[in-house]
């Protein structure tokens, strides 16, 4: 297979970063481009990215000029990663997809349009059947999003009881890991010794968002799934790894060992194209007691699978359980990757003749 030219907007960030870390030995993409904001542009990657991972920065990438982004100057990829924030996201992305790209995006900004896929691989990869119809309507280019970072082990979760029991209502707690906040997140004086009970805009992601993935491609829009989600979110002091306390409501009764067998069952849509990104098992289930941990869990199945524990009765809906996913990895830039590398197998992602 000859290798896709890749670009990532966004690249100084901690999803950028990730993405680069990623991308440096992907056996599929060619990272050929990294772009950011214009006060970045044109100095090397090192001087203008505050590099936050425990692996060191890739060397082939320490010296290279960090490029504007803008479709004139990723010419020469074929798909971008976005990681920009939702406010550069709005005015950026539709500029790559007005002149043709392919831009996968871990943005919020235009999860919810109703032709853009909102894809978890394992749960919905069937809504990719939205890109043709967006296609129409920005001339050529389209975007593929991957969701919330709390909303992608919470939807891993709930995706195979919902298919076998039905999931009616949903009452979700999220402790949230501060690398979820980004670079400029809270300071340390606000987290130590503290839990932040609100995080700007997090909750309505929870609740629209896991009725669209949930949900079927009808008429070339989605039908979103009857499914009530009510979602509280607080700011911990974890680096990485979201925890999540859900209560389910299901359609038909299911007892505890039925819930662990669906979930320990599910291998989803793409179990067989042979992603580089997919882990064995897209749902872990953890028996112990006091499991899953942020600390112990996060980075099960290289970091890309829901690690799901304490299974049990609800007295007041139906199952409550909890569920772990690594933020960083499968709820941004894995995420992310893996929805390139679906696109590629699903024959969306042409090479682009370099300018």
């Amino acid at each position: 297979m000859e290798r896709v030219r890749v670009g990532i907007l966004g690249a100084t960030g901690l999803v950028g970063q990730r993405l680069v870390d990623r991308l440096a030995s992907h056996p599929w993409f060619e990272l050929v481009a990294l772009a950011a904001s214009d006060r970045s542009a044109g100095a090397a990657y090192a001087e203008v990215c505050r590099w936050s991972l425990s692996s060191p920065l890739p060397a082939a990438w320490a010296s290279v000029p960090v490029r504007p982004s803008r479709p004139a100057d990723l010419g020469d990829c074929d798909l971008v990663f976005s990681a920009l924030d939702p406010a550069a996201a709005r005015e950026i992305e539709p500029a790559f997809l007005a002149a043709g790209f392919v831009v996968v995006s871990n943005s919020s900004a235009h999860r919810m349009e109703p032709d853009v896929p909102l894809v978890i691989p394992e749960v919905n990869a069937s809504h990719l059947a939205l890109v043709e119809k967006q296609r129409r309507r920005t001339g050529g280019g389209f975007v593929v999003t991957n969701p919330n970072c709390s909303v992608t082990g919470l939807a891993l979760a709930l995706a195979p009881l919902h298919a076998t029991f039905g999931v009616k209502r949903v009452v979700v707690a999220t402790l949230q890991a501060l690398s979820g906040a980004g670079l400029d997140g809270p300071r340390g004086l606000e987290v130590v010794d503290n839990v932040i009970p609100f995080i700007p805009r997090e909750e309505e992601k929870i609740e629209t968002e896991v009725a669209k993935i949930l949900g079927r491609v009808r008429g070339g829009t989605v039908e979103r799934a009857d499914v009530t989600v009510s979602a509280h979110c607080h700011r911990v002091p974890t680096l990485e790894g979201h925890l999540e306390a859900v209560s389910v409501e299901t359609e038909r009764p299911v007892t505890a060992g039925e819930a662990a067998d669906a979930l320990r069952g599910f291998q989803g849509e793409v179990a067989d194209l042979g992603l580089p990104s997919s882990p064995a098992a897209p749902v872990l289930v953890r028996e112990q007691p006091d499991r899953p941990q942020p600390r112990l869990d996060r980075d099960a199945g290289g970091g890309m699978s829901a690690v799901v524990g304490r299974i049990r009765a609800c007295p007041v809906l139906t199952l409550r359980f909890e569920v772990l996913s690594h933020n960083a990895v499968r709820g941004a830039a894995g995420g992310a990757l893996l929805n390139a590398e679906l696109l590629l197998r699903r024959g969306l992602v042409s090479r682009r003749a370099a300018s």
